[in-house]
Formats: C-alpha cells, sequence, structure tokens
C-alpha cells in the first residue's frame, strides 16, 4: 500500500474489488473499456496509431478515441480540481458560517458517506481497542488538527496561497519518512527540499512584511499570519501522512478513513459551539442557498468524491503520476481564487509559489522513481 497527501487529504492505494471498481468508476466506465487504459498516458500514441491503422470504420473509432481520451483525462485531473475549487468554496463561506463550523462540515457528512460505501461493499468495522485509538488519534491530527488550522488560516490568507502552503507537506513527509523508516534522501530529493524551504519563507516574507508594521505597536503576533496556520496545517497532515502505515495494520483504510473524518469532526463542531460561530449562534438563517451549495461542494467533493475518484485513478495507473500532479491543486485554488474571490498574489508571493512547487515536484518525482525501482 502506497499514501500520499494530496492537499486536502491522505490518500492511499488499496486494491479495490471489481464491484468497488464499477461504482466507483462508472464514470469512466465506458472509456476504459473501449480504450483499455493502463493508467499511463503515455501509452496513448501507441494506441492512437492502432485505431489509425484499423481499416474497418477509422473516422468512427478515432472519434471514440478523442472522446475518450479526454474523459480519462478528466477524471485523472478530477481530484486536484475538487481540492483546489473547495478550498475557494470554504474561503467564501467562512465569514457567514464561522472556520470552524465549515472545518467539521467539511468533514462529518463525508465522512459518512464513505463509511456508508465501505459498509455496502463489505468493508470491516474497525475491531478492538487498538484499532480504535489508531482512528482517534490519526482523526485528531489529521482530520481535527488539519482542518481546523486550515480554515482559521483561510480566514487571513487567499485560497491560492494557503493550497502552496498545504500541499509543502512532502517536504516534511521525506525528512519524516527519512528520520523514521530509514528512507534514503538522494540529492534530487535533497534539492527539492531545500528549494521548498526557500519558497515557503519567501511566501512568508510578504505577511511578515505587511502584518508586521503593526508591530510597531505590539499589535502584531505570528498567529496573525494566515501563513502561518497553513504550515501548520501542513505539518499536521504531513504527520497523518507518516501514521497511514500504522493506523491500517489495525483497521480497513477506507474504513479508518471515513471513521477518522467523522470522529476528527466532532471537537471541531464542539469548539464551533463553543466558540459561537455565526451558524452555530443564531445566525444560521443568514445562510443562503449558494452558501449552502458551497459547504456542500467542500463536503462531497472536496472530501468524499475526491478520494473516491483519486483512490480508482491509483488503482488503475501510476501512483507516481498521480503524485506528481499534486500541484494542479494550487493552481486551480489560485486561477478560481481570481475569477470568484478577485485574489490576487504579489510578485514575491508567486515566486514563492513556483520555487515552492517545483521543489514539491522534485521531492516527488525522487519519491516515486525510488518506489518504481522497488516495484520493478
Amino acid at each position: 500500500m502506497e499514501c500520499i497527501g494530496t492537499g486536502s487529504d491522505v490518500e492511499c492505494v488499496v486494491p479495490l474489488t471489481d464491484r468497488e471498481s464499477k461504482v466507483v468508476g462508472k464514470f469512466a466506465g465506458r472509456a476504459m473499456k473501449t480504450s483499455g487504459w493502463s493508467g499511463d498516458m503515455a501509452s496513448s500514441s501507441d494506441r492512437g496509431q492502432t485505431i489509425l491503422d484499423n481499416k474497418n470504420n477509422p473516422e468512427g473509432v478515432v472519434q471514440v478515441s478523442v472522446i475518450d481520451m479526454v474523459l480519462e483525462t478528466l477524471l485523472l485531473i478530477s481530484p486536484f480540481f475538487f481540492w483546489g475549487t473547495a478550498m475557494v468554496a470554504m474561503k467564501g463561506v467562512l465569514p457567514k458560517a464561522g472556520p470552524l463550523f465549515v472545518a467539521s462540515f467539511r468533514l462529518i457528512p463525508a465522512g459518512t458517506l464513505l463509511i456508508a460505501f465501505a459498509s455496502s461493499r463489505g468493508r470491516k468495522m474497525p475491531v478492538g481497542t487498538s484499532a480504535w485509538l489508531a482512528i482517534a488519534l490519526f482523526g485528531l491530527i489529521d482530520a481535527s488538527c488539519f482542518q481546523g488550522f486550515l480554515t482559521e488560516g483561510l480566514r487571513k490568507t487567499s485560497a491560492g496561497l494557503g493550497s502552496v502552503i498545504i500541499d509543502s507537506q512532502p517536504l516534511t513527509v521525506a525528512v519524516l519518512a527519512a528520520l523514521l523508516f530509514g528512507e534514503t534522501l538522494g540529492p534530487i530529493a535533497i534539492s527539492g527540499l531545500g528549494l521548498g524551504i526557500v519558497g515557503l519563507i519567501l511566501l512568508e516574507v510578504h505577511s511578515v512584511i505587511v502584518l508586521g508594521k503593526s508591530a510597531e505597536v505590539g499589535q502584531w503576533t505570528l498567529w496573525d499570519s494566515g501563513e502561518w496556520w497553513m504550515l501548520l496545517a501542513a505539518q499536521s497532515m504531513a504527520v497523518g501522512t507518516v501514521m497511514v502505515r500504522w493506523v491500517c495494520q489495525y483497521s480497513d483504510p477506507i474504513m479508518a478513513t471515513g471513521w477518522h473524518m467523522v470522529l476528527g469532526g466532532v471537537p471541531l463542531l464542539a469548539l464551533s459551539v463553543w466558540q459561537q460561530d455565526p451558524a452555530l449562534s443564531g445566525h444560521i438563517q443568514d445562510l443562503n442557498i449558494n452558501d449552502w451549495g458551497a459547504l456542500f461542494y467542500s463536503s462531497l467533493f472536496g472530501s468524499a468524491i475526491s478520494y473516491g475518484v483519486f483512490f480508482y485513478n491509483a488503482t488503475r495507473g501510476s501512483l507516481t503520476k498521480l503524485s506528481s500532479l499534486t500541484f494542479l491543486t494550487p493552481m486551480f485554488a489560485t486561477l478560481f481564487g481570481y475569477l470568484v474571490l478577485d485574489e490576487m498574489l504579489s510578485g514575491v508571493q508567486l515566486a514563492g509559489a513556483v520555487v515552492t512547487l517545483v521543489g514539491i515536484y522534485m521531492v516527488n518525482l525522487k519519491v516515486g522513481s525510488e518506489t518504481q525501482d522497488k516495484v520493478d
């Protein structure tokens, strides 16, 4: 089993039954049967050449092949689209609903849906104290801390910038894996870590310069920085990624994922009541249909469905390919943050984002190539 952090959750690859594959991959079922995609887009040109050589009905087959390839590509990138746009949806509704309410709403419905799906497919419920303790700790770190820090950070920074910082968690994972599991960091990975750190420093510079002006009168602290909260979220997710191997020794991965969302969402909901978030302090009627749509989108599409599609894609093809596509999440978040929320990055922030993403790509690329070498 391989697990990576995606910017919104920890995703793990476990075998799907035939029945599960049909349910999760219903959207792409026709494309799979027609094209015989193996998950390696590099084979598309070979398949296209074979189709062109087919003299029975070349025009009709070519048209179907193009459609299938488009559907395959859309299916491949859809989880990253959902995760990026979910950040924008969450930020838009935060002022009316409150950060902790948004965090709990993203987790509990999505987790419940995953548990129901896993149960309907015959996945076993967690059994025993060790299993529930592992899931509870996983939920506290990867769900409660991660989503709580994320939504608090979203109040004070842009969706695109926040997504870049959260997607920096592979840098921490690489270090933790080297320390805890003895995984080797080669020159490419070390260079990627260095670039990632430089990029994160550049991202924080803007916050320090702008907010730090108020430090002259003693009003600014590090906790006023949205980028700092996002960095904490990234570290929580990194620790959660490392914990997955331990958690899955005691429970089915899909069940563990669903239950960690539910258990992690409960304390956030309790804190939301205690903090008197607007949605739970007499102002829930202020949420209009667009606000509720944003909440359900971030929970269902930004968590449950995106997890299912990613899970399905990973079982069909290369985890390395998916790991290298994580940069799409902040790109979608930045694009739709600009289109929907009029968010813009400064020159320093843009430079930091580019440097950070290059570093992340280098770390993912090296880890992926090492994993493939082991498989071969």
